[in-house]
């Protein structure tokens, strides 16, 4: 997220309205972490780690989703960029795929 200047703080209190309870309950979010840039005071950067794309999916198309945008959206200079990307290898987890094996080991 990149927030309007001095905005940062206003992004983190929607973002736990709206997110982060749904983060808590559901199961297909296999690491989640919200952070602050700490080269730009108004830059957020989230990393998730979901059990699949179509979790992911899913998440992202509940309704709740839109009024987290459009609360939000007072607050960001541009709509938050989502890149999928596949996880390969990491320290300090141990994330089981579909298929048993871990990965991060």
């Amino acid at each position: 997220h990149q927030a309007q200047p001095g905005k940062r703080d206003e992004v983190r209190r929607v973002w736990e309205k709206h997110v982060k309870p749904r983060v808590e309950a559901n199961p297909a979010h296999e690491a989640y972490f919200f952070c602050y840039d700490d080269n730009d005071p108004d830059v957020i950067c989230v990393f998730q780690l979901y059990t699949d794309m179509a979790s992911m999916q899913d998440f992202l198309k509940g309704a709740w989703y839109a009024d987290y945008l459009s609360e939000v959206s007072q607050f960001i200079e541009a709509q938050p960029q989502i890149s999928p990307a596949t996880l390969v290898w990491a320290k300090g987890f141990n994330i089981q795929n579909s298929h048993g094996r871990s990965r991060g080991d």
